[in-house]
């Protein structure tokens, strides 16, 4: 080659970065095993708000109980395998590093990139959400109008501010607020037991002879599962604070195990009851703040229900807030590694955090966002732009999924040496079950026409995505930490 700062390893060439292009792109430690649960628990308790409940509305309340099942199941499998890969592998880029070092260049890039438009369209899915519930409260208290996209402005902007100023700023606040969040949920588990009732939470009318606890017939499961995905995803992201955890090889499986069993408890809990309290599961599976509804029952229509949905939106903001996070460590390690453009990884000087990783996500899902609220030709006036964002993001979150399930097998196929300080007792059986579930999902993503545009519009960017690699970013990557494990530990180089 005649640059001699190029260095050939097999379809990617990598350029030298001395010290003072990683000195621009440090990350401070700070994370211990709670700041973690909290990441993970915060980044999915949005879940339990808003999201879950347009699941009702395509499977009935049998539909999602089942499909709920199903999805517990595929993220007990994914949990178990990450928290083996991560001590592993205890590198910020987390799936993109799992990907890289079992399936190569083309596999990191694939699999970092699907998580990617994971994490950029979640906080626009849930900043609808949050948009709804406060335009709600505002509404019903003041008489104020406020249109919601100015919602979404001013939340993208605070909590985009908060992981500006730092990783210690960033999980105080996602310990607070998550805590916050759980303790909402525990009043309405609590307030709402009185008034649950069988018939409201199968009060859909079945179609074609069904039953009402399937009014929509077993297709109604797999239309549900992008929806009950909601009750959990996310919470793999935790891998990303690896390099910013004081101890991630001792801390990062307990925080994924903890998570996903609070998790679970949560969203068995809030299916049964938000689905069984008044109106109904009917009208709440087309809600926008279906938790508000429930409020509404449980301490009347005054004051007091609109105010109790306002501290809901605090379950909102933990996964908004810490989902965010999620993008912005997301795009530094792809940035740093060289395969998004470079300037992307820079972090400020001073509190070491990844400044315009975060603003770019910010305004890519912000647009994502006002382009389907205001695209009615394409998607239908009476398509909830929640819904729609959601699934969009559950494409890019269940082909992470199959590739990091892949990759686990791999990594135990390849690398059977490597220290592995936590091992999953469910192995490679657990794994390829949790991959075969998300493939399915990702099949079943296709059958409802009223959201396939959306899916396609994310198809889209995902194969833009490839291309900017296959011709551009191949030929750029640089030694980051993940690259360089990756090419130390192939015999032969597989890059």
């Amino acid at each position: 080659m005649n640059d001699p700062g190029k260095r050939k390893v097999g379809s990617v060439e990598y350029s030298a970065a001395g010290r003072d292009y990683f000195a621009k792109r440090g990350l401070r430690r700070y994370a211990g095993v709670w700041s973690l649960w909290a990441l993970g628990v915060g980044a999915v308790i949005s879940g339990d708000f808003f999201g879950w409940n347009f699941g009702l509305g395509v499977g009935g309340f049998g539909g999602l109980a089942l499909a709920t099942v199903i999805i517990a199941l595929m993220y007990v499998g994914i949990c178990y395998s990450i928290a083996e890969m991560s001590p592993a592998l205890p590198h910020t880029g987390g799936a993109y590093s799992f990907g890289r070092t079992a399936l190569g260049p083309w596999g990191g890039f694939i699999t970092g990139l699907a998580e990617n438009i994971e994490y950029v369209l979640t906080p626009a899915v849930i900043v609808v959400g949050i948009g709804g519930y406060v335009g709600a409260v505002f509404n019903s208290i003041f008489g104020l109008d406020i249109p919601a996209p100015i919602w979404w402005l001013i939340f993208y902007a605070v909590f985009v501010g908060i992981n500006v100023i730092g990783v210690e700023a960033t999980f105080k606040f996602s310990v607070v607020i998550t805590i916050m969040a759980l303790a909402i949920l525990l009043v309405f588990w609590i307030g709402a037991i009185p008034h649950f009732s069988w018939d409201l939470a199968l009060n859909i009318d079945p179609v074609g002879g069904n039953s009402r606890f399937l009014p929509f017939g077993w297709t109604g499961i797999a239309q549900a599962l992008p929806f009950a995905i909601w009750f959990y995803l996310a919470i793999e992201q935790l891998p990303l604070a690896a390099e910013e955890s004081r101890d991630p090889q001792r801390d990062m499986p307990k925080a994924l195990l903890w998570g996903i069993l609070t998790l679970i408890i949560a969203s068995v809990l809030t299916l049964f009851l938000n689905a069984g309290i008044a109106p109904g599961a009917a009208e709440v599976g087309e809600s926008n703040e279906p938790l508000f509804l429930a409020f509404t029952t449980i301490f009347g229509s005054g004051i007091g229900a609109p105010l109790l949905a306002l501290v809901a939106v605090a379950g909102l903001v933990a996964s908004f807030h810490t989902i965010i996070y999620a993008y912005g460590r997301n795009i530094f390690s792809l940035s740093r590694s060289g395969y998004f453009p470079k300037w992307l990884s820079v972090t400020l000087p001073t509190r070491k955090t990844p400044y315009a990783a975060l603003i770019t996500g910010a305004v890519m899902g912000y647009c994502v966002a006002l382009l389907i609220e205001f695209g009615e030709d394409w998607f239908g006036a009476d398509v909830p732009v929640g819904a729609v964002l959601l699934n969009m993001a559950v494409f890019g979150a269940v082909i992470a999924y199959v590739m990091q399930m892949v990759a686990f097998v791999q990594l135990r196929r390849r690398f059977p040496a490597i220290e592995r300080p936590y091992v999953s007792p469910l192995g490679n059986p657990g794994a390829i079950i949790a991959g075969l579930i998300a493939f399915a999902t990702l099949c079943f993503l296709f059958l409802n026409p009223d959201y396939r545009v959306g899916v396609y519009g994310c198809a889209v960017w995902f194969a833009a995505g490839l291309l900017y690699f296959a011709f551009i970013a191949r030929k750029k990557l640089v030694y980051s930490p993940e690259e360089d494990f990756a090419v130390k530990h192939s015999t032969p180089p597989d890059a």
